[in-house]
């Protein structure tokens, strides 16, 4: 089959089982909501409609006490009009998509009305993180605050909480709450430690960063105009840089000098190549430069004290028209963090660098750009920055967010939580009694290492050997490559004598373990229903096609074992599993399109050669998501080859070529 068949026919494939969400195919706000609090009115504001939230099913609210706010004067826009005021702790709770970052914003326009809205105190919170604690409303007249930030939420649904002060109240405006593309804001960034005194900063590698929660205090557009939420294709707003840089005399600002940016307007990858929704072009078409002679540009920024802080600074070579003539270093708190940005990327190709930052006791953060006087044109240049607070989890996020509007507990509720724990309780029991009556028929699992028997005449035979007569003569095994075979005491002790926590699989052919061999190789090891005849001969047609093929997209056989009754097959582990729990598992990210691309264009290849790179040609017969299997890297490597023929695909008709195994296979026609 050529391999361009096999690679339509997989993207077919992939395309028809896929989890028909991809966060970065033509990305979209997914589950969107843009809420005119308050108001049963539609609004068109910053390319977005806002939905009048008395016209909607969703999102669904939990108020006690909450009245609604008109504005007949006036506004700096139509979504401040209306407010939901909150007398008692209230909610918002939408559907979402787990384990995504979000957007989340909301807006506040303290607007004259019988209820003072500007005496308004109040808290905001989401599971898992405070947002808005002690929140003072006078500082939300004209022209309007919008306080926004960066949630992953990993449930279901997600609720929004608004908790009046004491004799106080919540309001709000409007509420925007998106999903966001899938590498907008990165699971693991540097971060550099602030040593005061010893004038030193320590530059460590954090990771899971997208446990916290990020609050955006600035975002900048370095030697340029403001950027509206409308050129934004993420609707945020960027403001000139010109009140926060210290040492002015020494700046000037430039304008790109002219064609295009150079970046794919598809490519979503992570960093540090900047996409469409890293920050809009006119952020890269401008930027602030040292002038010459100059020791370099310093940015002085308001901060909360002694907090951890995001930073992302924003960098495109706007005045060269050669590459690799500009080289400079990156500083904060005077201590140097980056000796060489601009590390040789294509001119007009702009680019970003992120780290996180302890503030000190200032209430300030001072970055610095200084030239390098060694390169060919000693400069320094910076095109934006972006800042945000970072907000630890306070607190564990709840599996169910409960109506808060039950008091009191109704008696069918007691009943069904008693019935409920009873049935718990019974089946816990049933599946003790059964563990434990296993546990007697195969005393193999978590028991004392196995006893290899012998037979009469003191020796032990296997069942390949058995099959093959050998125990008559000594006959060779046929196609068998007895250099693969491993002991069936190795095997104990690689998975802790195939303990049942060691099980990282279950398939027709029995229970798949997570072993480590003596020589310290992760493994899997498959072992088939001990005492059973049912499976030798895909046993054996494994054995006899895996040890004469190795491809990068086949998965390699390691070993096997066939002593006494046992048929035990180990193969190279596979980090990341199998295609399927990639495609479904909503615990695992979300594979994107290229990636997607990348493993059907390598299991294609595995076939192609199994097809035409094999002599005589080998048909896999079981093609399914559950048969390709994914290395740490993502690589794509076809396995399972028990229901396998050999012969060539276009002749000898009577060679079975006809599909076997499960639902959900691909015809290898």
């Amino acid at each position: 089959m050529p391999i361009q068949h096999s690679i339509l026919l997989l993207a077919a494939f992939l395309l028809q089982f896929s989890s028909l969400h991809f966060p970065s195919l033509g990305y979209d706000h997914q589950n969107t909501y843009f809420i005119n609090c308050g108001s049963n009115i539609n609004v068109n504001e910053s390319n977005n409609l806002y939905i009048g939230e008395s016209t909607t099913t969703y999102p669904r609210t939990n108020f006690r006490e909450s009245s609604i706010q008109t504005n007949q004067s006036s506004v700096p826009s139509p979504l401040y009009q209306t407010a939901r005021i909150f007398h008692s702790e209230s909610s918002y709770e939408f559907t979402t998509v787990p384990n995504n970052t979000y957007m989340v914003r909301f807006h506040f326009y303290s607007f004259s009305s019988p209820v003072n809205l500007y005496t308004a105190k109040f808290n905001v919170s989401v599971p898992g993180f405070p947002l808005l604690q002690n929140f003072d409303a006078k500082n939300t007249t004209n022209p309007g605050l919008i306080k926004e930030y960066f949630v992953k939420i990993i449930r279901k649904r997600f609720k929004i909480t608004f908790t009046p002060q004491i004799s106080s109240f919540a309001f709000v405006n409007a509420i925007e709450l998106f999903m966001l593309p899938t590498h907008l804001i990165p699971d693991s960034v540097a971060r550099f430690t602030y040593t005061g005194s010893t004038g030193r900063g320590l530059s460590t590698y954090s990771n899971n960063f997208l446990s916290r929660a990020l609050e955006t205090k600035h975002r900048l557009n370095v030697g340029g105009e403001n950027v509206t939420r409308q050129t934004d294709n993420l609707s945020r707003e960027w403001l000139p840089d010109d009140s926060y840089i210290t040492d002015p005399q020494n700046a000037k600002d430039s304008p790109f000098f002219g064609g295009t940016l150079k970046r794919d307007p598809d490519d979503e990858s992570d960093g540090p190549n900047s996409n469409k929704y890293t920050a809009p072009d006119v952020v890269y078409q401008t930027a602030k430069e040292t002038l010459n002679g100059s020791n370099g540009l310093s940015w002085s920024v308001p901060v909360e004290k002694n907090t951890d802080h995001f930073i992302r600074l924003h960098f495109c070579d706007i005045f060269n028209q050669q590459s690799h003539l500009t080289a400079f270093a990156l500083i904060i708190y005077d201590n140097l963090v980056i000796s060489k940005v601009n590390s040789d990327p294509d001119v007009s190709s702009p680019y970003y660098y992120d780290v996180v930052v302890h503030s000190d006791g200032t209430g300030l953060l001072n970055v610095s750009v200084v030239p390098n006087i060694t390169s060919a044109i000693p400069k320094a240049f910076l095109n934006g920055l972006e800042l945000m607070k970072v907000i630890e989890l306070s607190g564990s996020i709840p599996l169910y967010d409960l109506d808060s509007n039950s008091k009191n507990i109704s008696l069918p509720v007691v009943v069904g939580s008693v019935v409920g724990g009873l049935v718990l309780i019974s089946v816990v029991m049933v599946l003790f009694l059964w563990i434990i009556k296993i546990r007697k028929q195969k005393p193999v699992e978590n028991s004392d290492l196995l006893k290899i028997p012998t037979t009469a005449e003191g020796t032990s035979y296997s069942r390949l050997e058995l099959h093959y007569g050998k125990i008559t003569q000594g006959s060779s095994l046929p196609n068998l490559n007895l250099g693969l075979k491993i002991s069936l005491l190795d095997l104990q002790f690689a998975t802790e004598n195939f303990d049942v926590k060691k099980i990282i699989g279950v398939g027709g052919f029995g229970n798949v373990y997570k072993g480590v061999l003596k020589n310290g190789m992760s493994v899997a090891v498959k072992r088939s229903v001990t005492g059973s005849d049912q499976g030798f001969p895909e046993f054996q047609t494994e054995i006899m096609v895996l040890s004469k093929i190795r491809h990068i997209h086949l998965v390699s056989l390691i070993g096997y074992c066939d002593e006494r009754d046992e048929m035990i097959l180990v193969y190279e582990y596979m980090e990341k599993g199998t295609l399927r729990d990639n495609l479904y598992n909503t615990n695992l990210p979300c594979l994107t399109w290229k990636q997607r691309l990348d493993i059907c264009i390598g299991a294609a290849k595995g076939l192609h050669y199994l097809h035409k790179g094999v002599a005589g040609g080998i048909i896999h017969r079981d093609m399914k998501s559950t048969n390709i299997l994914l290395d740490e890297n993502l690589v794509a490597k076809v396995a399972d080859f028990g229901l396998s023929r050999t012969g060539p695909l276009d002749q000898h008709s009577y060679v079975s070529t006809c599909v076997k195994g499960t639902f959900g296979y691909l015809d290898p026609d």
